[in-house]
């Protein structure tokens, strides 16, 4: 018995063309595409191009059974359905969605499902001519038909600007939000939201006042306002003659300069200042407004002095002298953290007078009254009454700062751990406070077990421990992991060294990701801007290459075969066609790129290079598969599971994350 497959043309009966295989138990021509045919033997089915008939474009052999049927369906293209004996299961392929047309050597891409029309055995099935997606199935022991619709497959697609769209069968659906507060809520807590709005609002630009950037992001979160005001107060000591003088004196160890025009600050952090403190004097001052003459032990020194400085509590010279900075908390209304402020500075009176003053404003706390009135009665009496009832209404109320004053008048001389540990305090306010109450044993220990805490948390008013160093590069990259705001990290990056941090791989990766961002959100312009605010803060960024100036004509990208003008091949991974470099390779989680490279290693890098599978076909850059074959075993493309990299023994020779 011959088994060929025939193809005659009805206009000359003599002439035909014919392949032998066994799959000729069944023929189906896929109606939305003619030069397509399926046949099927046994549990096998061959999908073949009318146009290339010598073999079979593709073959299924993954039915356990023989099959009884396979049809196509006439209301979706590239739909197969089969059957298989004694099954309630009726298996669709979808050849839709193909890398290249069918006909090319490379093999189409198959998605594979089950659908269970009824709970029994099917005896045969058949397609709606008209509802799409719609079958009609009949049992195999009762004959009895149901009617089925095949759910169709969903394609999602999300925008860089957070808008939702997908497809379904012949229909378009696009998420619209429907004002409910929580689905508002949800989109204002986005971070890709949020740095679109900064970006627009021109984030991180606003060199003359740095702090104001935080306004610019909304104002509202604790954490930037406290990183943009540690930078400024660099800059501001900065511009200072009187203090460049000063820290000259200990400039290897405070490394605290300006270089040139550029507002590029080289600051390591009061973390390494409080370090290299020496000459610290011990002093006993009165309570200022007390009637009692009691005095407390306070630390004075030029280091110290310079961490008051950088924590904003005073403006200049060794003197302490808070009053401009009470002035600006009384502005803001922040009556609470002034009042704490002058506590702290000795000057009850004065603390008692910004209470009263915040009780009588319009928005203000009657109960500050009360709090003024405590004050008032202030006591160093171990065993006295008012101490004890202060110790009770400390753990009323709800103020932090309030807490924090009774905290410190009911704490013994070195001891006040009540302040110093109170998490809802502002970093700045406690490492002032430990600037004036802890000695000089008490004091780096302090500071580095806060470091240590502020790394850990990712909490960004630890930069003004950490300083623009390796340890702000840790504290930062904990941060963007916490909270993805690269935009964050590449600015304030930017405001540091020029030299050793902006070269880390991280900062570098933080600053390429957020410029595709920029991208992504087809903000050309803001774009270019940022390019240009990094070459004045970075001199050893390169410059942008100068096309159509000077030189040779740049050679256009080939994207097909310049014989047979079919198209290259694509990247797996990129989706970019074979000889088109790439920067990096996703899925590293740090820059790729290389400094300083050769001109030999520019013209041949081999992550450039294309590999591809000899089993599958599948493949593209060679540094985009090795990245990929790091964390998977099968092939990037989808449906296809091939084990690509296990194929060859060359397969255990991919790096470990570890190397």
């Amino acid at each position: 018995m011959h088994r060929n497959l025939a193809i005659f043309d009805l206009r000359n009966t003599s002439q035909k063309t014919f392949v032998n295989t066994k799959a000729i138990q069944g023929v189906t021509v896929d109606p939305h595409f003619h030069d397509r045919v399926a046949s099927f033997y046994e549990g096998q089915v061959a999908i073949w191009d009318l146009r290339k008939f010598e073999k079979p474009v593709l073959t299924l052999t993954e039915q356990p059974k023989p099959l009884t049927k396979v049809a196509w369906c006439p209301t979706r293209t590239g739909l197969l359905a089969t059957l298989t004996r004694d099954s309630n299961i009726i298996r669709l392929y979808d050849m839709q969605h193909t890398p290249t047309p069918i006909g090319d050597e490379t093999e189409p891409t198959i998605i594979e499902r089950s659908v269970h029309p009824c709970e029994t055995q099917i005896g045969s099935f058949a397609w709606h001519p008209f509802s799409q997606n719609r079958m009609v199935v009949v049992s195999a022991a009762n004959r009895v038909m149901t009617d089925f619709i095949v759910f169709e497959r969903i394609s999602l697609a999300w925008s860089p600007t957070t808008a939702l769209m997908w497809a379904c069968g012949r229909h378009l659906y696009n998420c619209v939000e429907d004002g409910a507060e929580g689905a508002e809520s949800a989109i204002e807590k986005d971070i890709a939201t949020k740095m679109r709005q900064r970006a627009q609002s021109r984030y991180g630009h606003d060199t003359a006042q740095v702090w104001r950037n935080h306004l610019l992001a909304g104002g509202k979160d604790p954490q930037l306002k406290s990183l943009w005001f540690d930078l400024f107060y660099i800059l501001l000591i900065q511009t200072s003659k009187k203090n460049m003088q000063q820290t000259r004196r200990c400039a290897e160890d405070v490394e605290l300069k300006v270089q040139g025009n550029k507002q590029s600050v080289v600051y390591s952090g009061i973390k390494n200042i409080v370090k290299t403190s020496s000459g610290t004097t011990e002093s006993r001052r009165c309570w200022s407004g007390s009637d009692r003459q009691t005095d407390v032990l306070r630390y004075t020194s030029e280091e110290r002095s310079l961490a008051l400085q950088l924590c904003g509590w005073i403006s200049r010279g060794p003197d302490i002298d808070v009053e401009v900075f009470l002035r600006s908390l009384e502005h803001e209304r922040d009556w609470e953290r002034a009042a704490a402020v002058a506590l702290f500075n000795l000057d009850i009176r004065r603390a008692i007078q910004i209470l009263n003053r915040g009780a009588t404003d319009e928005k203000g706390d009657l109960n500050l009254n009360v709090v003024a009135m405590a004050l008032s009665g202030y006591t160093d009496e171990k065993s006295s009454l008012w101490r004890e009832m202060c110790s009770s209404l400390r753990l009323q109320l709800k103020n932090p700062y309030l807490c924090v004053m009774f905290a410190f008048l009911t704490s013994e001389p070195g001891s006040y751990d009540g302040v110093l540990y109170e998490g809802s305090v502002a970093v700045r306010d406690r490492v002032a406070f430990a600037c004036m109450f802890l000695n000089d044993t008490q004091l780096p220990r302090y500071i580095d077990k806060l470091t240590h805490e502020m790394k850990e948390a990712g909490n960004l008013e630890g930069i003004l421990l950490t300083g623009l160093t390796k340890d702000g590069v840790e504290l930062m990259e904990t941060y963007v992991d916490r909270t993805g705001d690269v935009q964050t990290a590449s600015f304030c990056m930017l405001k540091g060294s020029a030299g050793d941090v902006l070269k880390d791989p991280r900062v570098q990766c933080w600053i390429e990701n957020y410029r595709n961002l920029l991208d992504a959100w087809r903000f050309w312009h803001k774009r270019a801007e940022f390019d240009i605010h990094r070459g004045k803060l970075d001199p050893s960024s390169k410059p942008l290459a100068q096309y159509g100036v000077g030189g040779s004509p740049t050679k256009s990208k080939v994207t097909s075969c310049p014989g047979c003008r079919k198209p290259l091949p694509r990247c797996a991974l990129c989706l970019m066609n074979m000889g088109t470099p790439v920067s990096n390779c996703p899925g590293t989680g740090k820059s790729e790129e290389k400094v300083g490279l050769t001109r030999e290693n520019k013209l041949a890098q081999f992550n450039n290079w294309f590999t591809w599978c000899h089993n599958c076909r599948h493949g593209g850059h060679a540094g985009h598969m090795l990245s990929w074959f790091r964390d998977h075993t099968e092939c990037p493309v989808s449906a296809c599971t091939c084990k690509c990299m296990q194929l060859d023994t060359t397969g255990n020779l991919v790096p470990s994350d570890s190397s």
